[in-house]
């Protein structure tokens, strides 16, 4: 994930350059890269934290509260389970991958050792994975949940909802096993006394792994996502033709909500993908310029994991209510009063027939 495979050698050459400007001194993105990707961290892992607070406090009133199991269940819709699991990943993603991609522009050397060298790419290719794979459960989950709501019920439930957290969470620990495989520490011929940690992996076996990636990780996601909120959208507009104002309205922000979703997967993930292909497949050039748009495809793909917490959470207006009553009550009463509980309404994609609790 930090650099090409089978570029590895042009890719140090030229950031050797870049670092050996101004009579020996660091290159400006020596520092720029650090802080913007500083900036990008500080951002998305207050978000994905305060999505992982709000849920799992208001989970434990809902449980301490006199409504009981009414409370506890709605903190375990799938909904939420979903949004939960989102956060855990996009959190994770940015606590293994943006530290160590900064230092490739920071610091001369691989200073990380063989192991993180093998798990930080490993891992950070997993979250990504988990991550993009759990977005799609959750516009299945909003399709059945709108399109089906009748049925719904007998789908939407927690322990489907677990099973399905465990299938993606199995499904990207395996996919990512040959980028763990073929992560090793190297030299490089300009700089013999220095430790790289570089992908070593040549030929076809790693020309199908790319294509399996960029199916599994970008096309076949955009394409489920969209077709699912386009269903949605489409029976909203059916069913909401005859209704009031306030629905009306409500099926705008929908729609805006949906657009919203499917710009920022295509645009945060494309550059990544373009970057992936073209090294594989192409003669990547290696100049200032494609320096830079490597620098912006690593930006715009962490800075979905910030994005995500905004789109699924933050702009319902009722999780906003919740995380303002969670805060209050931790910073006033640390012990909520008994028969008291945290209530959350995602209704991101709700109407009158689906909303989710916590």
């Amino acid at each position: 994930m930090l650099l090409p495979g089978n570029g590895s050698a042009g890719w140090a050459e030229l950031l050797e350059s870049n670092r050996s400007e101004a009579d020996g001194g660091s290159g400006p993105e020596a520092v720029i890269v650090p802080v913007v990707f500083g900036l990008i961290f500080v951002v998305g892992v207050v978000g994905n934290f305060l999505v992982i607070v709000v849920i799992g406090k208001a989970s434990y009133s809902g449980g301490e509260g006199g409504g009981g199991g009414g409370g506890l269940k709605r903190s375990g819709s799938p909904t939420n389970v979903f949004i939960l699991n989102l956060s855990v990943a996009d959190l994770s993603f940015l606590l293994f991958c943006v530290p160590f991609q900064a230092t490739i522009y920071s610091l001369p050397e691989w200073v990380f050792g063989a192991f993180l060298c093998k798990f930080g790419h490993y891992f950070s290719t997993v979250s990504m994975l988990v991550s993009i794979f759990t977005l799609i459960a959750m516009s299945v989950d909003r399709y059945i949940a709108v399109v089906h709501s009748k049925k719904s019920p007998c789908v939407r439930n927690r322990r489907n909802a677990l099973t399905g957290v465990c299938v993606i969470w199995t499904l990207s620990l395996v996919c990512s096993v040959p980028v763990a495989q073929h992560q090793v520490l190297t030299n490089h011929p300009n700089a013999p006394n220095s430790t790289f940690c570089w992908e070593k992996w040549s030929g076809a076996s790693k020309h199908t792994y790319k294509v399996t990636i960029l199916l599994i990780g970008y096309l076949l996601p955009l394409m489920l996502i969209s077709c699912c909120y386009t269903k949605v959208l489409v029976h909203l507009h059916k069913k909401m033709k005859n209704m009031s104002k306030k629905s009306e309205r409500s099926k705008r922000k929908t729609a805006q909500t949906v657009l919203l979703v499917i710009t920022a997967f295509t645009i945060c993930w494309m550059p990544h993908h373009i970057i992936a292909m073209w090294v594989e497949f192409g003669t990547f050039p290696l100049n200032d310029a494609s320096f830079a748009f490597r620098i912006v495809s690593h930006c715009l793909s962490y800075g979905n994991s910030c994005v995500n917490p905004v789109l699924y959470a933050f702009l319902s207006e009722n999780f906003r209510k919740a995380c303002r009553q969670v805060f209050t009550c931790c910073l006033l009463f640390p012990t909520p009063p008994k028969g008291k509980m945290v209530r959350l309404r995602m209704e991101t994609f709700s109407t009158t027939h689906s909303t989710t609790n916590i």
